[in-house]
């Protein structure tokens, strides 16, 4: 449905559902059969429809310096702050726990996950690059 309103590809598509779905904060599942049900004639609460569009307008403009590099790269969707934050500190606690034991296969395990999340949510390929876009988007604007 997203990919019929918006010219993108399904990561887009994707993307746009989780940000409407944060921004009226409900699961993503929901929110997904709410949009079906919508297409279907069935009512969509206002505030879920207003969601929507807000998300497919960030998709359809890119952010201020996203072609200058120091921008942020991808479809102009960012999770908000509060999650960037929580997995930006998770990332670092587990950071520190993997230095005071190399050797612990579940604080290697943690890392690996909370890692992989923070690459995901930021939309990066390495973790460096992830770090970095959390923390310009924790430092950006309001």
């Amino acid at each position: 449905m997203v990919m019929a309103t918006a010219p993108c590809g399904t990561r887009e598509a994707r993307l746009v559902l989780a940000a409407a779905a944060e921004r009226a904060q409900v699961p993503v599942a929901d929110f997904a059969a709410a949009v079906v049900a919508g297409a279907h004639g069935e009512p969509v609460p206002a505030r879920w429809d207003r969601a929507l569009r807000r998300a497919v307008e960030a998709l359809l403009c890119p952010r201020p310096g996203q072609e200058g590099g120091r921008g942020v790269r991808g479809v102009g969707l960012l999770p908000s702050r509060a999650r960037t934050g929580e997995v930006l500190a998770r990332f670092r606690v587990s950071r520190e726990r993997l230095a005071a034991a190399p050797g612990d296969g579940t604080a290697r395990r943690a890392m690996d996950d909370v890692a992989y999340t923070l690459c995901v949510l930021m939309g990066r390929s390495t973790v460096h690059e992830a770090v970095l876009a959390a923390e310009l988007h924790l430092a950006g604007p309001d």
